[in-house]
């Protein structure tokens, strides 16, 4: 029953994502309607509906503007972050940036971010407080990234700083915000948000790891592209230095001759091992939550983060 409550919400996010951008101004919804149809794991709007289930929430559309909103902010960060990247695709679908041009893909990009205040105008200011703070710190953690790629010290300690702003920070609004529309106690709120975020650290580590080891036609993007960029968890091994400088010296295929050596080197199952440490502190926030069928799919969204290969 639970699993048919969230489709059916994940249904009317949809629709209220292809909705939202309709525009008189062609181009900016074309290219909305483009990244937003290329699909995607959903899993933000996702952890929004779960929260408020497991909360005891009876009425789902009070979550979806919010849940909308949370995707929305996540699909805007990947029309900028593919003109950064200088990506072809996402999603196996070629990015706003290689058809529309740059120019128009910040554009659209932008337009994304607007529309999140659209979605958000309904509750009342302390949601809007949350979603501007997990916003913030978004920018700030990609900034970060940014910035540490390019001074070469991508150590452990910044890694972890980044991804808990640019990646965690979203998917702990989503299940706060989740579970205070649906009216829970304080304690509740925060084990759910805590869940959140240790599931969001956990799919940021999953991700870097797969941009080492995944398959690009599973994936749907290219791999190597943080690697080479000196960004992501394999970038914290031996200094993000060290990595630019090995970058340089290697010949033919330099992105594949790193990537190698660095599934010899131990540093996948380095990253695969914090990963699980974060998901078992995703599972233990949980233990606090009464069982019930909305906690059980939050139970299996870990093993689901965990063992993804897209």
């Amino acid at each position: 029953m639970v699993k048919k409550i969230v489709q059916e919400g994940l249904e009317a996010v949809e629709k209220q994502l292809r909705d939202i951008v309709k525009s008189d101004v062609d181009v900016l919804q074309d290219a909305g309607l483009h990244i937003i149809r290329s699909g995607g794991k959903r899993l933000r709007p996702q952890l929004g509906i779960l929260a408020y289930l497991a909360a005891g929430g009876q009425d789902v559309a009070r979550v979806i503007p919010m849940s909308a909103a949370i995707e929305m902010v996540h699909t805007a960060t990947l029309v900028h972050d593919d003109i950064n990247d200088h990506s072809m695709t996402r999603r196996g679908q070629i990015t706003v940036h290689a058809r529309w041009g740059r120019t128009f893909a910040l554009l659209a990009g932008d337009y994304l971010f607007t529309k999140v205040y659209e979605l958000m105008a309904p509750y009342p200011s302390e949601y809007n407080v949350i979603m501007a703070d997990a916003t913030t710190k978004l920018v700030e953690g990609e900034t970060l990234q940014a910035a540490a790629a390019k001074a070469g010290n991508m150590d452990r300690e910044t890694y972890k700083t980044i991804i808990s702003r640019k990646t965690a920070s979203l998917f702990e609004a989503a299940a706060r915000m989740g579970a205070m529309l649906a009216d829970a106690g304080e304690e509740m709120i925060e084990a759910l948000a805590i869940y959140a975020y240790n599931l969001g650290l956990t799919f940021q580590i999953v991700d870097d790891i797969l941009d080492i080891v995944g398959d690009p036609d599973t994936l749907g993007k290219p791999v190597g592209t943080d690697i080479a960029q000196n960004r992501g968890v394999m970038a914290t091994q031996n200094g993000g230095l060290a990595v630019q400088e090995a970058v340089a010296e290697l010949e033919d295929d330099p992105i594949a001759r790193m990537m190698a050596n660095l599934r010899e080197s131990g540093a996948i199952e380095i990253a695969r091992m914090q990963a699980e440490e974060t998901a078992v502190r995703a599972r233990n926030a949980l233990t606090t939550l009464p069982l019930s069928p909305a906690r059980t799919e939050m139970e299996n969204l870990i093993e689901m983060v965990l063992d993804r290969q897209n």
